[in-house]
C-alpha cells in the first residue's frame, strides 16, 4: 500500500511534467508499446516501492512488484516491471526512480544504525526525528520505518518535549513544571532535554519520563546510567545529538534505552537501475 495519497503523487507528477512529455511527443513514438525494469544497481534497503508503483500506474502502466519496502536487497535484485505505451512509461520513469532512491538512501541508513545499535543491545528504539525536508514527511516516515526505527515525533502536536528554550520563558521549579504538564496533559509523557549530568538528574527528580541527553558522550550517557540505576523512578535515557551508525553501538552500551538521530535524511541515495526497452510481440 502507498504511503502517500494519490494526491500527492499526483502533484509529483505534475511538477514533472505539467504540459507534457515535449520530447515523447516530438518523436512520434508515445504510442508504442513497452517495457520497463527496475532494480538495484547496489545492496540496499528498499523504501517507497509501493509509492513509485501507485504512481506509475498514474501514468496509465501495468505494473508488477518483485520487492516490497523494508526488503534487504542485493545488487541487481529487481524490484518492479512495468508494461504501458512508451508515453506512459516515459512519463513516470524518472521520477519513480527517484522516489525509490532518495527514500532507500534513507531507509538503508537507518537500517545501519538499527543494526549497529542492535548488535550490542537488542531491544534498544532506535528514533528519527522530525528533521525531514519540509513537505516530506509521508515519504520520510514511510523510509524510516523501512528502515526498522520508528518517529521521534511527528511534529509539535502530539508530543511534550521541554527544550532549554522553552524554559527560558519559566520561571519556576522543575517539580512546579511537570505538575503543571500532568495537569494539562494527564496522558502524556514528559520529556526534556538536558545538556549535562547534574541537568538529567534534577529532571529526574523532578519527575519527567524521559531524559534526551543533547550531545553527551557515550561516557557520560554511562555515568548517568549508573546514577539513576539504584534511583526508585528510573526516567527512559535518550541519547541524541549527532547520533549515526559509526557510534549508535557505544551508546547501546553505554545505557541508552533510546537513539534519537537525523543522520539517515542526510543519507546519498542508493542507485536504482532502469532498462526501457520496445516490447516485441
Amino acid at each position: 500500500m502507498p504511503a502517500v495519497t494519490i494526491a500527492e503523487l499526483e502533484r509529483l507528477l505534475d511538477d514533472d511534467v505539467p504540459y507534457g512529455d515535449l520530447t515523447t511527443e516530438a518523436l512520434g513514438i508515445g504510442g508504442q508499446a513497452g517495457v520497463m525494469e527496475f532494480a538495484a544497481r547496489d545492496a540496499m534497503v528498499l523504501a517507497l516501492a509501493e509509492d513509485a508503483a501507485a504512481l506509475l500506474r498514474l501514468c496509465g502502466c501495468e505494473v508488477e512488484l518483485t520487492a516490497k519496502s523494508g526488503d534487504r536487497l542485493a545488487a541487481g535484485a529487481p524490484i518492479l516491471r512495468a508494461h504501458g505505451t512508451a508515453a506512459a512509461l516515459l512519463r513516470g520513469w524518472k521520477v519513480a526512480q527517484t522516489l525509490i532512491e532518495i527514500w532507500s538512501g534513507v531507509a538503508t541508513a537507518t537500517a545501519d544504525i538499527v543494526d549497529a545499535a542492535r548488535t550490542v543491545s537488542p531491544r534498544i528504539a532506535i528514533a528519527c526525528t522530525r528533521k525531514s525536508t519540509p513537505g516530506t514527511k509521508r515519504f520520510a516516515v514511510a523510509a524510516v520505518k523501512a528502515g526498522g526505527a520508528g518517529m521521534h515525533r511527528f511534529g509539535l502536536s502530539e508530543t511534550i518535549l521541554v527544550f532549554a528554550e522553552h524554559r527560558a520563558f519559566l520561571d519556576e521549579p522543575l517539580a512546579a513544571t511537570v505538575t503543571r504538564l500532568r495537569a494539562a496533559a494527564p496522558e502524556k509523557k514528559l520529556i526534556t532535554e538536558v545538556s549535562s549530568i547534574d541537568a538529567a538528574l534534577a529532571a529526574a527528580d523532578a519527575g519527567f519520563d524521559v531524559l534526551q541527553l543533547e550531545k553527551f558522550a557515550p561516557a557520560d550517557v554511562a555515568a548517568l546510567a549508573a546514577q539513576l540505576a539504584a534511583a526508585p523512578r528510573r526516567p527512559i535515557i535518550a541519547a541524541a545529538g549527532g547520533i549515526n551508525a559509526s557510534n549508535a553501538a557505544a551508546y547501546a552500551r553505554a545505557g541508552a534505552d533510546v537513539l534519537v538521530t537525523s543522520a539517515p535524511y542526510m543519507a546519498k541515495p542508493r542507485d536504482v537501475q532502469v532498462k526501457i526497452k520496445k516490447q516485441v510481440n
